[in-house]
């Protein structure tokens, strides 16, 4: 049975290797060893609350993941609240495709989104992704999608 929750500290570590694996499934260039800075910026992220990840588990092993940036910019009219939300991190294992989880996973990272009082979220999408977000409400706005809140 897969479950959803958000993502502790001692699980930082996993959650890179996903990470790193979404980058190459994505078709990112590995020129460097990115693990020190993405451990670094979880770790300090998550512990003042600019990053929040949800993650999906089955039997023990994490299967999915979510992640949410909160940055601050000058309020403007679309959004007044100067808060937006930088998603990333959308990833499930291969075999686990097709149940919905990206979906709960998204619910759940909006719904953070907006409790933090972000006036929108916003994702450079992969071209996989782009049929979940524009089915949940995204629309492109240039070189980004973006979800109104």
């Amino acid at each position: 049975m897969i479950t959803y929750r958000k993502l502790s500290n001692n699980e930082i570590d996993c959650f890179i290797e996903m990470r790193i694996n979404q980058l190459r499934e994505e078709g990112a260039k590995e020129d460097i060893d990115i693990r020190p800075a993405l451990t670094d910026y979880y770790k300090r992220h998550l512990a003042d609350g600019t990053f929040v990840s949800w993650i999906a588990i089955d039997n023990g092993k994490i299967i999915g993941t979510s992640g949410l940036s909160v940055v601050e910019k000058p309020p403007y009219f679309g959004c007044p609240s100067g808060k937006i939300g930088l998603l990333s991190s959308m990833f499930t294992d291969k075999e686990y495709r097709r149940q919905r989880i990206a979906k709960t996973l998204l619910l759940h990272i909006v719904d953070e989104a907006r409790e933090a009082g972000c006036g929108t979220v916003q994702i450079t999408a992969s071209d996989m992704g782009v049929l979940l977000y524009t089915a949940f409400g995204f629309t492109k706005n240039n070189n980004f999608m973006q979800y109104k809140l």
